[in-house]
């Protein structure tokens, strides 16, 4: 399985690992091009979701570069993958944190105009402090071959580095620890004050409109509420537990299941994202089925004109000449 301290990474491993990498790419990708696509859609929600896209879509190009080569050395691609996965990953991180404070604010307090005005902070906290701490990283010589120890073939804090865990949890790990403290917290303040909301309005249902109540769109949002923290620890939890055990020297870190977790963790946050708002989001699943039945119906017009405008009734061996020469015969001998 593993000499030493180096994790063996199969070739089964590579290949669900990458397959999570495809799935997630293509999921992000799907998110950006929805947003440019339809600027109806444009709310400030979803433009700082194309911006956690964004990063996912970074990730998954990395990790996939490194799962593919499985790099055995400090060389300057694995050098340049696990400076662009690293930053991509804890970007990941401060976005998806950035969205839930976001909303926390702009449902429970009310206040969007302070919501709004927090982008810009967004902006200089998921960009900047990953990049800070990734150039300081790559500056310091940290960033590099990690025999798989905590990663699946691509590079990331140099193994050999004598203050490892600390940069492992600088350019990492202190920040997916803080994200599965803060994302359920806010996200059940979220939930709490949505029922609370709810429960006050049904008091006046009986003298509202007469008409039944759609609880669709708002059941399919408490579900969102409830999946995305859920998601997001279920996701990342087996990287965590992989550094833990690190730290604990246990050779546990090195098991082929907890392995391809972990990679699979690391990589489909992007596909998570894309199915939970863009796949169980009612107006834009809509829209994209009615684009893929355009699309379909627009090839099959095309055929059929295609087949209208072909000539008819061509015997074997027979061209269009020919048929337009007995054609021809036979409107003469029918004048006749």
């Amino acid at each position: 399985m593993a000499n030493g301290n180096e994790t063996e990474v199969y070739l089964s491993e590579q290949v669900i690992v990458l397959f999570s990498c495809a799935l997630s790419f293509l999921g992000s990708s799907l998110i950006i091009l929805t947003y440019i696509i339809w600027s109806d859609l444009r709310t400030t929600p979803r433009r700082l979701l194309v911006y956690l896209s964004v990063a996912d879509w970074l990730s998954a190009v990395s990790y996939a570069f490194g799962v593919w080569r499985v790099f055995r050395s400090d060389s300057v691609d694995c050098v340049v993958q696990g400076a662009i996965s690293t930053f991509a990953n804890t970007s990941s991180f401060f976005w998806t944190v950035a969205i839930a404070v976001y909303l926390y604010i702009f449902i429970v307090r009310s206040s969007q105009r302070v919501a709004d005005s927090l982008v810009l902070f967004f902006h200089l906290v998921s960009w900047g402090v990953p990049l800070a701490i990734t150039v300081a990283a790559v500056s310091l010589n940290k960033i590099g071959y990690d025999a798989s120890e905590v990663s699946v073939g691509w590079c990331w804090v140099r193994i050999h580095a004598p203050d490892r865990v600390l940069w492992m949890l600088l350019t990492g790990k202190i920040w997916e620890f803080l994200a599965y403290l803060t994302l359920p917290v806010l996200y059940i303040l979220i939930k709490r004050h949505i029922h609370i909301a709810h429960a006050a309005l049904s008091e006046y249902r009986p003298i509202l409109a007469n008409r039944p109540p759609s609880h669709s769109f708002s059941s399919m949002a408490d579900m969102k509420l409830t999946l995305i923290p859920i998601i997001f620890i279920v996701l990342r939890i087996w990287s965590t537990v992989r550094f833990i055990l690190l730290l604990a020297g246990s050779s546990a870190r090195q098991n082929p299941v907890l392995v391809t977790l972990h990679g699979i963790g690391n990589t489909l946050q992007g596909a998570a994202n894309c199915i939970m708002f863009v796949l169980f989001t009612r107006p834009i699943r809509t829209r994209l089925c009615t684009a893929l039945c355009c699309c379909c119906c627009s090839k099959r017009q095309a055929e059929a004109h295609r087949s209208h405008e072909a000539p008819h009734g061509l015997l074997p061996g027979q061209d269009t000449s020919t048929q337009r020469e007995e054609d021809s015969a036979g409107r003469v001998r029918t004048d006749r």
